[in-house]
């Protein structure tokens, strides 16, 4: 019996921290910009002491104690950013994400998918992939006194994730796609 239990756990393992880290693989590559914020960042920012008196940011503040973790990479490679859509796919494969909706503007594509939470407005995970930057990019971004180019986003938020709400904290936090959450949230109600 003990066998079997041991058998279960590591077929099983590899699927729990599988999902957690299939994109942690891009966060050393030179040719990507990442930004991970983990669950200790969200408590920190969540114990601030707020004005009680401004409802909206009770809101932000109820929202962030709620999130676990936050992953966003950015490349201008070619080669990288083949990669993260071959990547994503095969999240998407193995994962109960579903499609909430997609923006096709040319050459430009922005999709965001979800896991379903505790109710409609609510997710477990949000992951918004974009792709075909370069063309709308006005000029290169300098990042460390290097010039990035961005033609990729990939960005995955989890925890408990009020839809209506999300597009907020990226905006304040200006991490790129707000604009496309602020929408699907829009889209969800």
């Amino acid at each position: 019996m003990k066998n079997v239990i041991v058998i279960i756990a590591l077929i099983v393992a590899p699927m729990i921290s599988g999902a957690q880290s299939i994109f942690d693989k891009y966060e050393d590559m030179p040719e990507v910009a990442s930004v991970i914020v983990n669950q200790k960042m969200f408590s920190m920012i969540a114990s601030i002491d707020v004005d009680m008196d401004d409802p909206e940011a009770q809101q932000y503040m109820d929202m962030v104690k709620k999130i676990t973790g936050l992953k966003v990479f950015t490349t201008g490679d070619e080669k990288v950013s083949a990669d993260m859509k071959a990547t994503v796919s095969k999240y998407l494969k193995s994962s109960e994400l579903e499609e909430l909706m997609r923006i096709k503007d040319g050459n430009q594509t922005v999709k965001f998918y979800v896991k379903e939470g505790k109710d409609e407005n609510h997710v477990k995970e949000l992951l918004m992939f974009v792709s075909g930057l370069k063309e709308i990019m006005d000029g290169d971004i300098e990042i460390n006194g290097k010039k990035r180019e961005f033609e990729t986003v990939l960005l995955t938020l989890t925890g408990d994730i009020d839809l209506r709400q999300v597009s907020k904290i990226t905006n304040q936090m200006d991490i790129p796609g707000g604009d496309q959450l602020k929408k699907a949230g829009d889209k969800k109600n």
